[in-house]
């Protein structure tokens, strides 16, 4: 089945729709038919052939290429959006609402209005809803998304002095946990692993596999390895440097500093699993 991935907003989320008997291309400006209604997106990538079995529901098909009248409309849309955002968060600030309103955007035939917001508390907002259709003439969804979303559109400097991710590249959040950050000897201080949405950075997750798989090759901390001084216990390693600081277990000598090729030790047994299962994929 021939399909092509489609995007609806910059460093949005990609979805698969069938290509059928159009002639389509990257950046090719299509209009679909989405669960949220008639929607004007753009094509990314080439046509290729998805497998059937990877489909986890019915791929929809593209309804048509967009017109200049479709694009007008969407044009037309955007340019409310700023109008519709300020008047929501006025209504909210008269509710007594406590929201964070972020975003909107119509569907391409305005018959459905999604307002996102963010709240730390759960919202009740349907008299908000009310007051948005009276003004609109609409059906409004109000979507509340998480700290990541929200910081998204904001946007702001990571700690590496660069413009953050999730405003440059990312087009969808991965998770990211408490684990990766130890398994890269990260520091534990909230201050210094977290973004400005107040989660895990994203980056921690981009280079994990590349630690997770040095570290099958390396020993724990807690270890007992063989030196050329003796035996002794493994207190850290980093292995992208390949570098351990073991303490000995025996001797005059406290502390010690070798190289991973410069020690002997017997890797855990749940790596030798991890090792196995790798073998045999």
């Amino acid at each position: 089945m021939e399909a092509i991935k489609v995007q609806f907003k910059p460093l949005g989320k990609r979805y698969y729709f069938g290509v059928g008997n159009f002639q389509l291309s990257d950046k090719t400006k299509v209009v679909v038919n989405t669960i949220r209604g008639y929607e004007l997106g753009y094509c990314v990538g080439e046509v290729f052939d998805l497998n059937e079995v990877d489909l986890t529901s019915e791929l929809k098909p593209i309804d048509r290429i967009a017109t200049e009248q479709d694009i007008k409309q969407y044009e037309k849309n955007k340019s409310e959006e700023i109008e519709i955002v300020l008047k929501t968060k006025e209504l909210a600030k008269q509710r007594k609402l406590e929201m964070k309103v972020l975003e909107c955007e119509y569907t391409l035939d305005k018959s459905k209005l999604i307002i996102y917001f963010e709240s730390e508390v759960r919202v009740d907002f349907r008299e908000l809803v009310k007051d948005l259709a009276d003004i609109y003439h609409t059906r409004i969804e109000l979507r509340q998304v998480g700290p990541r979303d929200g910081a998204k559109v904001f946007g702001g400097i990571g700690p590496c002095g660069l413009i953050v991710c999730c405003k440059t590249f990312i087009t969808e959040f991965a998770n990211v946990s408490v684990k990766m950050c130890k398994n890269q000897s990260l520091s534990l201080n909230p201050v210094k692993i977290s973004g400005n949405c107040g989660k895990l950075l994203c980056c921690i997750n981009y280079e994990n596999d590349m630690y997770t798989e040095l570290r099958k090759f390396a020993p724990d901390i807690g270890d007992i390895v063989s030196t050329a001084d003796g035996d002794a216990k493994v207190l850290s390693c980093d292995v992208i440097n390949k570098n351990v600081k073991v303490k000995y277990i025996e001797g005059d000598q406290k502390f010690g500093y070798f190289k991973l090729d410069d020690i002997k030790f017997t890797p855990s047994i749940h790596k030798n699993k991890e090792n196995n299962n790798d073998d045999s994929m």
